[in-house]
């Protein structure tokens, strides 16, 4: 499903932030990327959510050799991922609702088929309460809990999770690492970078070791 292949990643002309990454994941795969700061794990996480392209080697995702994929075709592949952004990127003029509804809205569906599903997620984040608030009324955690709604409820492919429990509350955490088993029960590949070894012990999946730009353990 995702296979890198001695990849290599720069921004501009600066030196190579990630070298020599190789790696596959298999479908339905589950696995932790820990590493310290500054290793490359956000920068490793761009390179698979598509949204840079690699200054060497070779990136195939669902089948699709990136270098040759031509960039109006990278779109459709992004919508068969999911997401968490350390920043979250909510979009501030919509209400949370309207936020995590927004993948469903993209890909066509009528609000009728999807408006329970929604809502039913937000109350199991806890923002039953905030459906009609806008982000910038949400707490760090609130914002958060939002942003991975927003990854999870098209059941994508593909998650990429970027410290997905660093603004919650250790309960919060649990129950949000039990969606994300669910989510991989059915189907869902998931890679989540955390520096919560607790987390990682927790849930008993495998890790992506990086350090320095490099990946030094796969297993």
């Amino acid at each position: 499903m995702i296979r890198f292949e001695n990849v290599g990643m720069r921004y501009g002309m600066g030196p190579e932030v990630l070298r020599d990454v190789s790696f596959h994941l298999e479908r339905g795969s589950f696995h932790f990327l820990t590493g310290p700061s500054g290793a490359g794990k956000t920068s490793l996480l761009k390179l698979m959510f598509l949204s840079h392209r690699p200054s060497r080697g070779l990136i195939s995702m669902f089948g699709h050799d990136i270098a040759t994929t031509a960039r109006k075709d990278l779109p459709a592949l992004r919508r068969r991922i999911g997401i968490v952004f350390q920043e979250f990127r909510l979009l501030d003029h919509l209400t949370t609702y309207e936020n995590v509804a927004l993948p469903l809205q993209v890909s066509g569906r009528e609000e009728a088929s999807y408006r329970d599903d929604v809502r039913e997620l937000l109350a199991w984040v806890g923002l039953g309460e905030k459906m009609e608030a806008k982000p910038s009324t949400l707490s760090g955690g609130e914002q958060q809990r939002a942003a991975i709604a927003r990854a999870v409820v098209a059941q994508p492919e593909l998650l990429l999770a970027d410290e997905p429990t660093g603004n919650v509350d250790p309960e919060m955490g649990e129950r949000l690492m039990r969606l994300f088993v669910e989510l991989n029960r059915l189907g869902t590949s998931i890679l989540i970078a955390t520096h919560d070894h607790a987390l990682v012990e927790q849930v008993g999946a495998p890790e992506l070791v990086i350090k320095g730009g490099e990946l030094t353990y796969h297993g």
